[in-house]
Parts: C-alpha cells; sequence; structure tokens
C-alpha cells in the first residue's frame, strides 16, 4: 500500500476521492421496472421475484410468528448479546427526543409540538447472512419516537437468520416480511397484498434498495440514499499503527467497494499503517475482499502537510464513520463539521458503533454528511406549530402583517387583521 501525499493529488483524483458514488445509475431503469411491476402485481410480483432473485419459493410473505419463536431458538450467547445492543441502542435515542414547548412573546403564545409518523418500514439485509445490528438500529429509534406500526422486510431464505430475527422481535417490531431488494421497498411504500404501506422506508441495503428508494421518495419519506461503507482515521503521531490498520482492515471487509483510510502528518506513521494494513489484510478471514477494496481509489493512507491540513482533507472527505486518533482529539474534531459519526480515541473501534455502543449506524456515505445526519428518532417524527395571539399581541404586529399584505397585493389578508381592531 502506497501512502499518498494529498499536497500531490490532482484535481481528478480528489474528485474520485471526495465525491464517492452509491452506484445506483448502473441500476435505476431495472430497479423502476421491479417497483411497477410490485405496484400492480403485489404479492405476486414479490414471490416472483424472490425465486428470480434469490433462489427461493416464498409461501408465506408475513414471518412476524417466526420471528417471535426465533427468540427461544437463538443461542443463549447471541440472545444476549442482542439484548445488551438493543439496550443501550434504546438508552441513547431516548435522549434525542424532543420536548414540546411553548413561549410567551409579547402577547403572542408560540410553540412547537411534535408527533410520531403512523406507521415505518426498515430494511434489514439477510437471507442467507446475519445482520441483527441493522435490525436494531432500523426499528429502536422507530418505537422510541411512537411509531405505532413498525414493519420489517428481510431477503427470503430456506431458513432466515433466528440472530436476525431474533433482534426484529426484540427491537420490538410489528411485522416482518421475507421480501428483499428493490421489491421489499417497493412493498413498504406502496404495500401489497399482505404487507402493509409505511410513511418512511429506512435502513442500508444493496445498490439495487438505494435505486429503489431513490425512485421511492417523493411518494413516501426515506431516510437517506447510503452506498458502499467508509472510514477515515485522523491520526497524530501518538497513534499506534497496529491499532489504526485494525479499523481499516475491519471496515475494508464489509465490501469490495467499501473505502478505508487514514490521514496523517507524520510520514513515519504513514509508512506504518501502510505496511501493517498490508500485512493484517493478507491474514484477514476475509483477505481478498480486504484486499480489494483497499486499492479503491478512496481507501488508502495519505500524508498531509500539517495535522491542520489533515482536518481540511477529513473535512472535504466528509465520512461515514470518523476516527480521530490524537492526543489533541477535541480540538481536531472541532475543525471538522462533516461527518456521519465520529469516534474519539484509541479504544473507540468503529466496530463497538457498529453493534453496541448506542448510537445509529445507518449513516450517510458518499459525502452526504455535508447535508444529512444519520437515522435517528428525528427520522420518524413530524412537527407542528402552535400560536394564540391576544387582543394586544396581535395589534403589536397588525401594522406589519397589513402593509406586508398589501404590498403582495393579498388585500383580504389585510382585511382580516383590519376586522379584529
Amino acid at each position: 500500500m502506497n501512502v499518498r501525499r494529498t499536497a500531490d493529488l490532482t484535481p481528478a483524483t480528489r474528485r474520485a476521492i471526495f465525491e464517492r458514488s452509491s452506484g445506483v445509475e448502473s441500476v435505476r431503469g431495472d430497479v423502476a421496472e421491479i417497483i411497477e411491476r410490485v405496484r400492480e402485481a403485489g404479492d405476486v410480483a414479490v414471490r416472483e421475484y424472490a425465486e428470480e432473485f434469490d433462489g427461493v419459493t416464498v409461501g408465506t410473505i408475513d414471518i412476524t410468528d417466526e420471528a417471535e419463536r426465533a427468540v427461544d431458538a437463538v443461542d443463549d450467547e447471541v440472545l444476549a448479546a442482542i439484548e445488551t445492543a438493543a439496550e443501550n441502542i434504546r438508552a441513547f435515542h431516548e435522549r434525542q427526543k424532543p420536548e414540546d414547548w411553548r413561549e410567551e412573546f409579547d402577547g403572542r403564545e408560540l410553540g412547537r409540538r411534535f408527533k410520531p409518523l403512523s406507521s415505518a418500514g426498515v430494511y434489514a439485509p439477510g437471507g442467507t447472512a446475519s445482520y441483527p445490528s441493522s435490525a436494531l438500529m432500523g426499528v429502536i429509534p422507530a418505537k422510541v419516537a411512537g411509531v405505532d406500526h413498525v414493519a420489517v422486510t428481510t431477503p427470503p431464505a430456506d431458513n432466515i437468520s433466528p440472530a436476525t430475527l431474533a433482534a426484529i422481535e426484540v427491537a420490538g417490531a410489528d411485522a416482518v416480511y421475507q421480501v428483499g431488494g428493490a421489491q421489499a421497498i417497493a412493498g413498504l411504500a406502496y404495500g401489497t397484498e399482505t404487507v402493509n404501506a409505511c410513511d418512511v422506508v429506512v435502513g442500508p441495503g444493496n445498490k439495487w434498495v438505494t435505486a429503489a428508494k431513490a425512485e421511492v421518495r417523493g411518494d413516501v419519506n426515506i431516510d437517506f440514499l447510503a452506498g458502499p461503507s467508509e472510514l477515515l482515521v485522523v491520526a497524530d503521531e501518538t497513534a499506534d499503527p497496529e491499532l489504526v490498520a485494525s479499523d481499516l482492515v475491519a471496515q475494508a471487509e464489509h465490501d469490495t467497494d467499501a473505502a478505508a483510510a487514514a490521514v496523517t502528518a507524520d510520514e513515519n506513521l504513514a509508512e506504518e499503517i501502510a505496511a501493517e494494513t498490508e500485512a493484517q489484510a493478507e491474514e484477514a478471514a476475509r483477505s481478498e475482499v480486504v484486499k480489494e477494496a483497499l486499492e479503491n481509489e478512496a481507501s488508502g493512507v495519505f500524508l498531509a502537510r500539517s495535522m491542520s491540513e489533515a482536518t481540511l482533507f477529513a473535512d472535504e472527505y466528509a465520512v461515514e464513520h470518523l476516527s480521530i486518533v490524537a492526543d489533541d482529539d477535541e480540538e481536531l474534531l472541532a475543525r471538522i463539521e462533516n461527518a456521519g459519526s465520529v469516534f474519539l480515541g484509541p479504544y473507540s473501534p468503529v466496530a463497538a458503533g457498529d453493534y453496541a455502543s448506542g448510537p445509529n449506524h445507518v449513516l450517510p456515505t458518499g459525502g452526504e454528511a455535508k447535508r444529512v445526519g444519520g437515522l435517528s428518532v428525528e427520522t420518524f417524527l413530524r412537527s407542528s406549530t402552535v400560536q394564540r395571539l391576544s387582543e394586544e399581541g396581535l395589534d403589536e404586529i397588525a401594522d406589519a402583517v397589513t402593509t406586508l399584505a398589501r404590498t403582495e397585493g393579498l388585500d383580504a389578508h389585510a382585511e382580516s387583521i383590519e376586522k379584529r381592531r
């Protein structure tokens, strides 16, 4: 792995690093067809796509009962881990709940109130794989927000992971459907004979799932469009290269399209991180995936001329997971505005946040951290404002209102004020 100097990066290379694509455009046309088919044929289309894409003959789409039974079927150690993670995730998200408020402003009683959406759909990747953590991260904030009906879709399989099903049940989902891919998003957005349409659709997935969320956005709320997972480590000379490398390798094992990068102003540390990452990649269980991910343009070790330049690099990168391993980590963090989730210090590996520390792991990628935050309780809430004006309060602003109304040519607006004076 070569160390690249940030000062030597060409404009084209910087674009490749900072404008990372989710890859959805290549499948948008096919996804649009899938969505239209599900809207037209409902459960029939869902079953057809299960055969075509998952190689599974789906009888019963609704597997809520199976999820309930999975809690007793799953290994005790796994269930304990799920329950520990769920407790921490729930506690963190409880702190996010906003409070209704009212205040007096010179005869104007003004306020804001928050209400949960009625229904939410959560996509939990799965099938033959097991992703109980994604089920927890999607369902728990919705239930904390007070959503009445939370439905989960997970890809069908001959034997769906009991751990994923148990996590869905522990998190408190109200319905579980074995539907995967773009057809799952279509079902959650528009409904089928079995799947209930929802107000919001959230959760991570592959490019087909992401493209489907892009297609249904506008007809239903979504969280955001997420692509391959990402990590950037900002490190100073105090960082342990072995630990930094372990985080890069852990990130790279997600997917061949994952981005795993580090930036530092210390040349010796940069070379040590690069060497250690190569060594650990060779020994990794998913070595081929890791090594391919580390070859991505946005992956690697970058050498900045100063830590100030390193923070500028990090801010422009706007990464999903930002790790800061430095003596003055709080000072460096204060200079970086754009990040999905931040991990401070040598004992805060991203893997902890992936599973059980509490914050949500459904996060913006591809630079979207410049515009949007991660999945949260607020994703499942809507707000409305409240106002009550006294006679004196109305009189205080009457001239301003009538003047502006007449300026806009809306005389009836002005007259509605005058009639009250």
